[in-house]
Parts: structure tokens; sequence; C-alpha cells
């Protein structure tokens, strides 16, 4: 199973992707978790630059976005907001099919940001009608070194935490892949 852990911050040194690295690290066998912490690296959407005309960056990013079997998202909150950067990658996701029926999780590395969660949620509610918003896992990571981050992430507590958030998501993901035409052969591998 692949899933796609997107962070919607480019700070090198983010909470919010440090977090998404814990997470594949932890990752259970029998899940591949790539992590995305590039969103600067994505030109400002825009229709005119859809179908033959879209950047080679986005082609890229909209494969990784292809191939996943599920999306983990994490985000910092700038303003009360979904920072612009994610705002913009969501943009061109929605502008396409690949989305519309992906599984979506949140993630979130700080004990505040809750007005900009609300805000995402409805956000991704409307693009996807997989997203689950029951899971959610929280991780207060805010203020803290990265060796700090490091070793909160690696406490028994926060493994644990981490681990059974994923192979919950697994298990949404794997339901929706049951349908009448799935080989049962397929599903015996979780």
């Amino acid at each position: 199973m692949k899933i796609l852990a997107i962070s919607g911050s480019a700070r090198e040194e983010s909470t919010n992707t440090a977090l998404l690295r814990a997470l594949k690290d932890l990752s259970p066998v029998g899940i591949e978790l790539s992590v995305f912490h590039r969103l600067d690296s994505l030109p400002v959407f825009s229709p005119d630059s859809e179908g033959e005309r879209t950047p080679a960056e986005v082609r890229r990013f909209m494969e990784a976005v292809s191939v996943a079997d599920g999306i983990i998202i994490s985000s910092p909150e700038y303003v009360r907001a979904i920072p612009g950067g994610l705002k913009n990658a969501i943009d061109w996701m929605v502008s396409r099919h690949e989305i519309i029926s992906k599984p979506i999780a949140l993630v979130h590395a700080s004990h505040r940001g809750d007005d900009m969660l609300a805000s995402l949620r409805l956000v991704l509610s409307t693009v996807s009608d997989r997203f689950t918003e029951q899971l959610f896992l929280r991780i207060p990571l805010i203020g803290k070194s990265p060796e700090e981050i490091q070793a909160s992430l690696r406490t028994p507590e926060n493994e644990s935490q981490i681990t059974s958030f994923l192979l919950d998501f697994a298990a949404e993901i794997h339901q929706g892949i049951r349908r009448p035409h799935t080989p049962s052969k397929e599903l015996s591998k979780f």
C-alpha cells in the first residue's frame, strides 16, 4: 500500500514535516509512505496552465498523487488559515481527477491550529468523497528543537499512536478497495 504524506510547510525544519518523516520511519510492513515537502516548487495554479501546458513540477506531483492509495496531510496554521502553498497544491489537485475518491487523513504537529484544521476539513471533504475526518493524529511539537522533536516522536507512547493511526488509515483505504471486481487474493495482503 502506497501512502503520500504532504507537508503544508515548505520550511526545512518544519514540525509538520518532521512528524510525517516519523510516520515514514515507523510505517508497518506493507505500508510504503513517501513525504512530499516541497510545496514551494509548485507554480501558482492557473487554469491556463493545465493540459499540455501543465508544468513539469505539477506533473510529477500529480503522478505521486495518482499512484498513492491514500494521502496524509500535515499542515501548520498561517494567520488562522490554510497556508497558501498547501491551498495552491489542493487547487492543482482538484482541477484534475486523481484526488476525487482518494482516501485522505490529517495529522497535526501543534496543540493549536483549530481554525485552519476546520477550514482544511471543509476543503478536503469537498474535494474527496473519501476524506476520513474521524481519523486524526495530533502530536504537539511546536517550539521544540529538531533534537527534542526526534526524542518526542520516539517515545513508546508516540510510536504507538503513530503505528495505530497508520494501521487504521490502511484499514480505511483497504475497506474502499473492496469492490465486487477485486480478487480476494489481493485483499488478503492485509
